[in-house]
């Protein structure tokens, strides 16, 4: 370790408690208590509580047969964490999904750009292309999304209309995502293309094989070894989804031609822009947004009828001050805005940052310093950063004004959902979500929407293996 990486702490130099136990039955300890024994939270909560410490070793799945090294360093807190977006300091290379990496034969043979380190110079071309084709598409945001939600709602309105007391508010809105990121794109109808109506499923199917191994199904205990043997004992063959796979990349490939004449100005190979854009489609966005509107919704509904009451206050006022829903009427609206950057703090969609240390380094927690080893696999569970007792007043409530305010602002550098600080950019250079400001724009044109439409819902929801399950049980229609 060079004298310069210890002597820029003034924190005491700890060796990081824990242990990665026996080979094989260590790694397999852990993991049935990760999914079965204890689970997530309380997972990591016990090892804090254990080793007195933020920043332990352990091991994580899926371990030990998929997995040839699940031993990691878990960071646990908010002042270790960020450590994960230093690209001077870690490795990105081939760790998207933990300690595993699916078959590139899931992605037409390609590693595409969400795969890859910043040092390797296909992510900085790849990921220009995408923040160009955005940047192009700006002034299609509001109007686009605005007009699948209109498709949306009326789908919500008319399965309450019908027999059923209540719909599933995951499919509906699954669907609406897909129409809308397809259509931005490439500006065309997936139903005028071989995907038809069958986007979400076939994004669903493709994502299930891929990752598998991180999930679990909920059964009843007794058949907690068998799920273990049959999704982690080798990981699922890309076949088993070819034809889903094949349909997406079809479509995209007919419908999306002018995009991809974009990508070969730039000097990316055609069929390789047309993988790395399925990706994003459908890892990236589809699947964020599948998990994002429904964890925004339950916040936002577990809020009850008087934050209702507040935001359709201050949606409704704004929007006929500002004539029109705009991005000027947008910003304005400052509890809106803060009820989404809260629903991403307490419940980040994505819960997990890999990376594996690029050097020795030293990384700091709230009252100690640790030495990491060059190629050590280093992992953060982002809820224990964003709900961090010394950065958060209440960490465990959602606090619906909680960023409101020159005091509130500040609090946006601990929200870190987009695998960097709230408060900085995605460029080609970082690892950024390079879609990360229409993420926030949509979730909160989404409230703006459902607001000026409806005065209050009721719901239920339960936890499944990509999120919350939001069943929407009443809409009650605007009073004004």
């Amino acid at each position: 370790m060079a004298s310069s990486d210890t002597n820029g702490t003034k924190l005491p130099l700890k060796q990081i408690p824990g242990s990665y136990g026996i080979p094989f039955f260590g790694p397999m300890s852990d993991r049935h208590d990760y999914f079965y024994h204890q689970g997530r939270d309380k997972f990591f909560a016990t090892r804090i509580q254990k080793y007195k410490s933020t920043v332990i070793r352990t091991n994580m799945p899926p371990g030990p047969f998929i997995s040839s090294n699940p031993r990691v360093i878990a960071l646990l807190d908010a002042v270790s964490f960020p450590i994960l977006f230093d690209n001077s300091k870690v490795d990105k290379r081939d760790v998207l999904d933990g300690t595993f990496m699916p078959s590139t034969s899931f992605f037409g043979g390609y590693r595409v750009c969400a795969f890859q380190d910043t040092t390797e110079p296909s992510h900085a071309l790849i990921k220009t292309f995408y923040l160009n084709l955005l940047a192009s598409k700006h002034a299609s945001f509001i109007p686009l999304f605005r007009n699948n939600l209109a498709e949306h709602f009326a789908d919500l309105e008319d399965k309450l209309a019908g027999k059923s007391s209540k719909v599933s508010f995951n499919t509906s809105v699954g669907s609406a995502s897909f129409n809308f990121l397809f259509r931005l794109l490439t500006g065309q109808d997936p139903t005028s293309t071989v995907i038809g109506s069958d986007g979400p499923s076939l994004v669903t199917t493709w994502l299930a094989a891929q990752l598998a191994p991180l999930a679990t199904l909920g059964l009843p205990w007794i058949f907690n070894y068998v799920e273990d043997i049959l999704i982690r004992t080798l990981p699922f063959p890309a076949w088993t989804v070819k034809s889903s796979y094949k349909k997406l990349y079809n479509g995209f490939a007919s419908a999306g031609s002018s995009v991809l004449d974009e990508a070969e100005r730039l000097g990316i190979k055609r069929d390789e822009a047309c993988h790395n854009l399925v990706f994003t489609l459908g890892f990236n966005a589809q699947g964020g947004f599948v998990n994002q509107f429904p964890i925004l919704m339950k916040w936002v509904g577990l809020g009850g009828e008087g934050l209702h009451k507040q935001l359709a206050e201050e949606i409704r006022s704004v929007v006929k001050e500002e004539n029109g829903v705009s991005l000027q009427a947008l910003d304005r609206m400052t509890l809106t805005k803060s009820v989404v950057y809260e629903a991403m703090r307490i419940e980040p969609a994505v819960p997990f940052q890999y990376a594996k240390a690029r050097k020795d380094l030293v990384v700091e927690s709230h009252d100690a310093a640790y030495e990491i080893k060059k190629g050590e696999m280093i992992f953060g569970y982002q809820p224990f950063a964003t709900k961090d007792p010394k950065i958060f007043e209440k960490p465990e409530e959602f606090v619906a004004n909680r960023f409101v305010g020159p005091d509130g602002e500040k609090l946006l550098n601990h929200v870190l959902w987009s695998n960097a600080r709230e408060t900085e950019e995605p460029t080609p250079d970082n690892k950024q979500c390079p879609a990360k400001n229409l993420v926030v724009l949509l979730c909160r044109l989404y409230l703006v929407e459902f607001f000026l439409r409806y005065d209050t819902f009721s719901f239920d929801f339960k936890l499944a293996v990509l999120g919350p399950e939001i069943t929407i049980k009443s809409l009650l229609k605007a009073s004004y």
